[in-house]
């Protein structure tokens, strides 16, 4: 049953008023408690009131002295629970338990790729020539914030077409500030270049394997506001050892370098290449995602400046999501009247999409990825929780599946358009990454030893598939992982995680900190809520925009199949989201609040109508919508957890967290949701702010940090779903 919400509107002369005493729901003694502002904005008429508007200024003195004693009060609730240093402790131990590979990318027999070796704060980037080739070490991040107060994450790497060059991206303190670097992969020599404002950049080699294209965001001016900063991102044509700063590399694609090229709004650009293709493809995507791009394709020797004749293929409209060059043909994979997708070609001297060729047409399954060998295409099909692979000849009359070990998420699907076969990596929700090689001669794949089995022992569990009802009748997948022995009579603490945005799936995913909640007969369940891509485009389509709602009330649903089946009950399950599932669990908490004993809301986006303001803001607004039209307030404002706080709720216990250096949810979310419910809830329980300050939104944090959140939140939970080594002593 839906929980009807009263809007926070402005609907009279008293209303300002009424809001100034909205702090008279005080917060726990000792708790910083945020000054109340109100704001008033009208959108189409509808009045709105933001009591913490002023929390948006991170520079603030103010704000950083309030944010920083919500931080310094937050860990001292934290490091008092008994149980959170045995907790951390074991979530230490089973995270350090394996030696884990993956990122790979081949150049002919060479492989590059990120590992991390029990102990190791950090992935570290190596190279070897064969799977069972020795292995070199390329860059180790741990090793370079020695000694001072941060540390550095490695963002992206792509290895020339020789295999000889390697252009990488280096940040600090997880901003994702990115500096490009080159270093020449025999040597171990780091040349001349830092490029920086590399951020998300996407690095495409040229055949000459002595250059290559990059996106790089335009340089920061004062009056520059905070939501350009990070759009409209352009792609340069560098030569290894001339302009190592960047300055002075050529502008050959993007909004704006040819005054007769119209390239959509939007946060990046890159190039596609081949070294076997005498075109490039030029692609402008809104989101830097694997939502529909803007396609334009040129001949590569053509490809130098602001001249380059580029020519449209597709428009975002036409739904192509993936792009693969195989000498002069081009294979796209296109949603457009095909919500499971489809494989087309076309020849790339003549590319008209009007005339492209069906492949492989619409399936049963979601056809989520293919690559190019050579000897033929490799494509994913996800078929509920479980992925298959099959080799299919180029023109697509031929199809063979290859054999897999065991039925799982095929996580990665490895090719060199000049060598046959393909690496895959498996995993399941209860099985470790196996990264296989598929050897079309003989028809097999065999384990490369590149993972070997973890030494974390999960017979004694189980991950069960099933379907929670959805408040329209919808079945919503819903998977469960829990003891084999467990007893259904609602006794066991559950986090029920959710995302559902951008068309990303949760497939299943071997995550060895998982057993220490489950050894502990907790439950762990995964939401699969419209707004994410399990059923395709249709799937996503139906939780976004002014259908974002959907997303929220089938987490609930999901919520609610795990009380009724008596797998738990609402005082022991926690709702668990972040980043864009920050919309998801803030709706759960702002609109059904009995039915969760607690939320964890990791850097979460809470205050839609304000989220376009920020540096991530812009490339959003196709997945959420804008504030500039009617249609678009009614979905933010629908799909606001901050707009929709209630005075004197008996909220369930919040641990809000976030990450200083946050560039993708500004920090700022978390604080003023932090303060709105602290101010609001009747309840008597926690809303705790989290902060960590070397941090941002997740991406490059060390092992250390992971581990250390991993404890706070799940301390968090046990102690406030009662579990008694989490409870703190009587003071």
């Amino acid at each position: 049953m839906r929980i009807p919400v009263l809007p926070r509107a402005v609907l009279g002369g008293c209303a300002l008023a009424a809001v100034l005493v909205a702090s008279a729901f005080a917060a726990a003694p000792g708790q910083p408690v945020a000054p109340v502002r109100p704001v008033i904005d009208t959108y189409f008429g509808t009045p709105v009131v933001d009591d913490y508007r002023y929390m948006e200024d991170l520079d603030n003195p103010e704000v950083k002295s309030w944010m920083r004693a919500q931080a310094d009060y937050t860990r001292a609730q934290l490091d008092a629970l008994p149980g959170r240093r045995p907790l951390l402790e074991r979530v230490h131990a089973l995270l350090n338990a394996d030696l884990q590979r993956g990122a790979f990318v081949q150049r002919g027999q060479r492989l590059f790729y990120k590992a991390i070796q029990p102990g190791a704060p950090l992935p570290r980037l190596y190279w070897r020539d064969g799977a069972r080739g020795e292995e070199h070490l390329l860059v180790d991040p741990g090793a370079l914030g020695k000694g001072t107060s941060t540390h550095y994450a490695l963002d992206f790497f792509m290895p020339s077409w020789d295999g000889q060059r390697i252009a990488y991206g280096l940040s600090t303190g997880g901003s994702e500030k990115s500096v490009l670097h080159v270093m020449d992969v025999r040597t171990g020599a780091i040349l001349s270049e830092a490029i920086d404002r590399t951020s998300n950049s996407r690095v495409s080699w040229r055949p000459d394997n002595q250059s290559f294209f990059y996106l790089r965001y335009p340089q920061r001016t004062p009056d520059m506001p905070p939501e350009q900063t990070m759009f409209n991102g352009r792609t340069y044509l560098h030569v290894v050892g001339t302009h190592p700063d960047g300055e002075g590399d050529a502008a050959v694609f993007g909004r704006g370098v040819s005054a007769g090229l119209d390239v959509p709004e939007g946060q990046g650009t890159w190039l596609v290449t081949s070294p076997d293709s005498r075109f490039a493809l030029a692609i402008a995507n809104h989101n830097m995602d694997d939502n529909p791009s803007t396609v334009y394709v040129a001949p590569l020797a053509q490809v130098k400046g602001a001249g380059t004749p580029w020519k449209k293929i597709a428009d975002a409209g036409d739904g192509v999501t993936a792009f693969r060059l195989h000498g002069d043909t081009l294979y796209l994979l296109a949603q457009k009247d095909a919500p499971r997708f489809r494989l087309l070609s076309l020849p790339l001297a003549r590319p008209a999409l009007a005339r492209a060729t069906v492949v492989l047409p619409e399936g049963d399954g979601v056809l989520t990825d293919v690559e190019i060998a050579r000897d033929g295409l490799y494509t994913r099909v996800r078929d509920g929780a479980v992925s298959h692979v099959h080799r299919v000849s180029f023109d697509g009359r031929r199809s063979q599946p290859v054999p897999l070990p065991f039925e799982g998420d095929v996580s990665a699907l490895v090719t060199d358009e000049r060598e046959p076969g393909a690496l895959i990596s498996l995993r399941g929700w209860l099985q470790s990454t196996r990264t296989l090689a598929y050897d079309p001669a003989r028809g097999s794949t065999d384990d490369t030893g590149l993972n070997p089995p973890s030494s974390i022992d999960t017979s004694a569990y189980v991950a069960e598939e099933v379907f929670a009802i959805g408040d329209d009748g919808t079945r919503i997948p819903l998977s469960i992982l829990h003891r084999k022995d467990m007893a259904a009579d609602g006794s066991h603490p559950t986090i029920l995680g959710g995302y559902g945005a951008y068309g990303i799936s949760q497939e299943p995913n071997f995550v060895p900190t998982n057993l220490a909640w489950l050894e502990r007969g907790g439950v762990l369940a995964y939401a699969h809520v419209r707004g994410g891509g399990e059923y395709g485009e249709g799937w996503h389509q139906a939780g976004y925009k002014l259908t974002k709602l959907n997303t929220v009330s089938d987490f609930a649903a999901c919520g609610q199949y795990l009380v009724d089946h008596h797998l738990t009950t609402s005082a022991r399950l926690a709702g668990q989201g972040g980043s864009a599932g920050g919309i998801t669990v803030g709706g759960a908490l702002t609109r059904h609040p009995a039915l969760f004993g607690v939320i964890l809301d990791l850097v979460g986006m809470s205050d839609t109508l304000r989220a376009e303001n920020s540096p991530n803001g812009p490339p959003n607004i196709v997945e959420f919508g804008t504030v500039k039209t009617e249609a678009g307030f009614h979905g933010l404002y629908a799909m606001s957890a901050y707009a929709h706080v209630r005075d004197g709720t008996p909220y369930p216990a919040v641990l809000f967290s976030t990450g200083a250096n946050d560039p993708r949810v500004s920090p700022w979310q978390m604080g003023k949701m932090a303060a709105r419910v602290q101010a609001a809830t009747s309840s008597g329980k926690p809303a705790l702010l989290r902060i960590d300050y070397d941090a941002g939104h997740g991406l490059g944090s060390s092992n250390a940090q992971r581990e250390n959140q991993i404890a706070d939140l799940w301390s968090f939970a046990l102690w406030q779903m009662g579990d008694p080594a989490f409870q703190p002593a009587a003071r």
